[in-house]
């Protein structure tokens, strides 16, 4: 039998089968390629192989891998005598499976069998036999209760079986989703003894009103991508002393449908990230790189030919944008509006070139200022983020990069050294600033993506960067619906929303197919003075999204808004909403949209009173009135 491991056992992570897509190889070959120290077979992934179970025994050791579980057995206790005999039978062959798999621990299931009786003395007495059984084999039983199950649905129901039967083999599994789709409170964890706890298998997931079964089977998700409160539950596991494997089992539909590779990094990632805590800082994880903190959207990189350059350079000016410097050695222009920087690259070689030429003229970067760039370095390294590098002239700044959405990149620029940089690399004058700067930042930059990848780019932002997660939102498309949420530094200097629909005619499926792949969609700038911005932009002639009357007609109904306020607005294409903010006062919200450039990103500008969202309710009226226009987004 396995010893408990020892005081200085580090993190060890562990992931089930079930958790990735493909043949049980394949996943095998992907976990061990994202880092896991072991994984947990499925039954099913087992039976449906075409190796042995000796084979894939063989296999893990040739990969580095341990086989922390064979999950799972059902319906051993309870049963009246017929079917109880053919249960323990059928753990009887389990067994010998377990020993070709060189596995000591299988997963026992509280019983779902309409055929179980409650009576606990007997379940006690099942599961007793049952591990008098495993003990002679040298192996262990985890019992777990199911948040389902037919009398045994509560970790602390099953804890007390385990603490009664008081088995060296029988020892329990505690399960994130069972004890928290229940609300059970984690303090309830200190009372279990680490050496009975067997094995922790974790999964996060939105709150949702159903059936625990159906939840579980088909909304779990990675830590840091759902709702629960693992950070305090994590804390009280660690409380108590345990030390063994901390280990994913995720049913979702969208990660059976993506790749393993990725689905497994995600994972990786995602327990890193619990590790070292997803809402606040663990103190289990010192030497764990803190999560990269940002003070500011410092430049958005476009890639683009001349010709396009010049189209973008029509959007650009009548927003107040100038530009005002040229690199030093690169065809690459730096314009500028206030404290808002847009690089245009129109290098013949190099990424953005070559960004260029598989999307079109588009975000191929964005640089973001960080206030320790080596600790972002590590934060990223540490959670397998790759970086990028290319070469760059002896007297060039040096700016690390990391791969991003689309295959775009994240620079991270030093919040110290910000200035020099830019006197460094663009020491070319071009046209003087426009001095009316009226935009004061980026407010928020929107990334579409495909469906299945949204949950994996919500869970690069909150694991690499000091993010925290607004809740999701359901948007409706004339086309369909579209899942959105915004990641968020603390002081908002950042944000990024994330947009994705499984609508093959929805604005973002439409941009996805257009753009060959996701990437930024739209940018958003903050002002604080949104009807100047408007003005001078339609003076300036920019094309600006028409936004219907009875748009209009509603807000004089819903709100108590000054008509001639109405009026102006109606005039400019601004739209607006109101909100109360944490203490209930009132906050209010403008923003007008521009046409899309090159049929794919388009521009936004917000005025931001106080609230703190993002203007959901217009999004439908924006949708629609993109949804007019909607050759733009096609070839």
């Amino acid at each position: 039998m396995k010893t408990a491991l020892s005081k200085n056992a580090p993190f060890r992570t562990s992931i089930a089968t079930v958790s990735i897509s493909g043949t049980l190889d394949a996943k095998l070959q992907a976990i061990a390629g994202a880092g896991y120290d072991g994984a947990e077979i499925f039954e099913n992934d087992l039976l449906s192989t075409h190796l042995s179970a000796r084979d894939i025994a063989a296999m893990m050791r040739d990969l580095g891998l341990a086989c922390t579980m064979f999950q799972p057995f059902r319906d051993l206790d309870g049963l009246p005598p017929p079917q109880r005999a053919r249960a323990f039978d059928r753990l009887e062959r389990k067994f010998d499976v377990m020993q070709e798999l060189e596995t000591d621990l299988l997963l026992v299931c509280s019983s779902c069998s309409p055929l179980a009786d409650g009576d606990r003395e007997r379940t006690i007495a099942d599961l007793t036999e049952a591990a008098e059984r495993a003990v002679r084999r040298g192996l262990r039983l985890g019992y777990e209760a199911l948040a389902w199950g037919r009398h045994v649905n509560d970790h602390r129901e099953a804890w007390g079986i385990v603490r009664d039967a008081d088995h060296p083999a029988l020892g329990l599994v505690l399960d994130s989703f069972h004890s928290l789709s229940r609300r059970i409170p984690s303090s309830s964890i200190g009372d279990i003894r680490p050496d009975k706890l067997f094995i922790v298998q974790v999964a996060d997931a939105p709150m949702l009103d159903m059936d625990y079964l159906s939840w579980s089977r088909h909304f779990r998700s990675m830590p840091g991508q759902g709702d629960f409160p693992l950070d305090d539950w994590a804390a009280a596991i660690r409380r108590i002393g345990y030390e063994g494997y901390w280990s994913l089992e995720i049913f979702n539909d969208r990660f059976r449908a993506g790749s393993a590779s990725g689905v497994a990094l995600d994972g990786y990632r995602s327990l890193r990230l619990l590790e070292g805590g997803i809402a606040k800082p663990s103190a289990a994880a010192p030497d764990l790189p803190p999560r990269a903190g940002t003070s500011g959207v410092e430049f958005i990189e476009f890639a683009a030919s001349h010709e396009e350059a010049e189209t973008l350079s029509a959007m650009l000016r009548p927003l107040g944008f100038r530009p005002t410097a040229r690199h030093r050695s690169k065809d690459v222009t730096r314009w500028t509006q206030g404290p808002v920087n847009i690089v245009v690259n129109c290098e013949p070689e190099g990424l953005a070139h070559s960004f260029d030429v598989v999307h079109g003229a588009s975000v191929c970067a964005i640089g973001l200022a960080v206030q320790d760039v080596p600790a972002a370095l590590a934060r990223a390294d540490f959670l397998r983020v790759p970086r990028f590098e290319q070469a760059i002239a002896p007297d060039e700044w040096p700016i690390p990069s990391v791969r991003g959405v689309g295959g775009s990149l994240i620079y991270f620029v030093d919040a110290a050294t910000r200035d020099a940089m830019w006197a460094h690399e663009f020491p070319h004058p071009l046209e003087a600033p426009d001095d009316r700067q009226h935009l004061a930042r980026v407010d928020h930059i929107a990334q579409t993506m495909q469906y299945e990848e949204f949950l994996s780019w919500l869970l690069f932002y909150v694991a690499l960067l000091d993010f925290s997660k607004t809740p999701q939102l359901e948007i409706a498309d004339p086309m369909g619906l579209i899942q959105s949420q915004a990641v968020e530094s603390a002081d908002r200097s950042v944000r990024f929303t994330l947009n994705g629909s499984l609508a093959s005619q929805s604005l973002s499926s439409r941009f996805i197919q257009n753009y060959f792949g996701a990437g930024v969609q739209h940018i958003a700038f903050g002002t604080d003075d949104v009807f100047a911005v408007a003005e001078a932009a339609l003076a300036a002639g920019l094309p600006r999204l028409e936004i219907p009357r009875n748009y209009y007609d509603d807000l004089e109904a819903r709100w108590d808004l000054d008509p001639a306020l109405i009026e102006r607005m109606a005039a400019l294409d601004i739209l607006y909403d109101r909100a109360p903010d944490e203490r209930g006062a009132e906050t209010e919200y403008f923003q007008f949209y521009s046409r899309a450039f090159a049929r794919r990103v388009f521009f936004e500008v917000v005025e931001r009173r106080g609230y703190a969202g993002y203007g959901a309710v217009n999004a439908p009226i924006r949708l629609a009135a993109q949804a007019r226009y909607k050759p733009e987004f096609l070839d």
